[in-house]
């Protein structure tokens, strides 16, 4: 009989439920792959993961951790903690990690200091801000990687600059956008700007809880400013995340946002009505990674608050722009967007909901 491949696969925080539910979905295809779901719990809203895990139908995991929230020292100890434990339990031959979480480092980690092999999908993103936690991550965790999956041209060339070796290093294209168009029927019909009061088309979607924005009184302070002046010209949704909310709170900022009649602040969104209303908004202005990939794809303009993207090919394209986070220029350039928006879909290379494919592919290709 032929030995089965056990993969143990790592979900810890929102971006990452997206990137697994297709790897999942297509290993179960395979009946030589026995795939293994380790959520670390380090995403703390367990109401939201609960949502994600429905929306997009990924399986009750084989192990929660259950580690919430801490500072990053604390969530990667405890995770390593943990996670070392259920290796020791299965046994895999191999761990497979997305994205730049502290659960990807963690995982990956405790995983080589154990002699498991380790794939890392989504490896190559740079920003080349070191202020930011995600690329210590990102970076740490494709140098101890022995499959390295790349979603973009640049992605390839970040690695093979770094030093990575050609042969652990593939380009398999964009898992996130496997999510979304194996949902983009749903999305398509939600409609859940509805029940915002909005308007297809005359409406803005935000998102902002990058630490280093809202973490900064004064430039938080700033870049709600903004927001204020945006609101004025047109409605914008804003699914707030718990931390930009408690940031908001103890900076005593909450009188400002209240103030603010036409922005239409709501819990955190599952993933179909979150996609529906980026969808069916007129531009987005975000400080996410992901974010920005989505609205490529789904050609809807993205104003990208921060001073740089480790998604540089979303800009390459023209779908995407970043604006930085000084008030004046995020407001210059979504009045341009509010006054002469143009909707323009982003044709990127592997981008076509096939990665997950190539990905199990490779791993059973390694495993040989």
């Amino acid at each position: 009989m032929e030995k089965k491949l056990k993969i143990v696969n790592v979900v810890g925080a929102r971006p990452n439920f997206m990137k697994i539910a297709p790897l999942l979905k297509e290993m179960k295809k395979h009946k030589e792959i026995i795939p293994i779901l380790v959520h670390t719990g380090q995403h703390y809203d367990y109401n939201l993961s609960d949502q994600l895990f429905a929306d997009l139908k990924i399986p009750k995991p084989d192990y929660f951790l259950g580690i919430g929230s801490g500072s990053h020292a604390e969530q990667t100890a405890k995770i390593m903690i943990e996670f070392e434990k259920v290796l020791l339990a299965e046994k895999p031959d191999w761990v497979l990690v997305v994205g730049d979480v502290n659960s990807t480092i963690a995982c990956g980690l405790t995983a080589k200091k154990m002699g498991v092999k380790l794939a890392h999908v989504e490896a190559g993103l740079r920003s080349n801000n070191w202020q930011m936690p995600e690329e210590i991550n990102r970076v740490l965790t494709d140098r101890i990687s022995d499959l390295l999956f790349a979603s973009s041209d640049d992605a390839v060339e970040n690695l093979l600059k770094e030093g990575a070796r050609k042969d652990r290093v593939f380009f398999a294209g964009n898992i996130m956008i496997d999510s979304l168009l194996q949902n983009l029927d749903e999305i398509r019909e939600r409609k859940a700007f509805e029940r915002f009061g909005a308007k297809k088309g005359s409406f803005a979607v935000l998102t902002m809880h990058r630490a280093e924005n809202v973490d900064d009184r004064k430039r938080l302070e700033g870049m709600l400013d903004a927001i204020g002046k945006i609101q004025e010209k047109i409605q914008i949704i804003y699914p707030m995340h718990p931390r930009a909310r408690k940031m908001i709170e103890s900076f005593g900022l909450s009188g400002m946002v209240e103030g603010m009649k036409n922005l239409k602040i709501t819990e955190p969104l599952g993933y179909i009505d979150f996609l529906s209303i980026v969808m069916d908004c007129k531009f987005v202005l975000t400080d996410s990674g992901g974010v920005q990939e989505e609205a490529s794809v789904l050609g809807i303009p993205c104003l990208t608050m921060r001073t740089e993207t480790e998604r540089p090919i979303t800009v390459l394209h023209g779908t995407n722009r970043i604006v930085g986070v000084k008030k004046e220029k995020i407001i210059k350039e979504a009045f341009k967007l509010i006054k002469s928006g143009k909707h323009r879909k982003a044709r990127i290379k592997f981008w076509d909901g096939r990665t997950s494919e190539r990905i199990v592919e490779k791993i059973l290709e390694a495993a040989k």
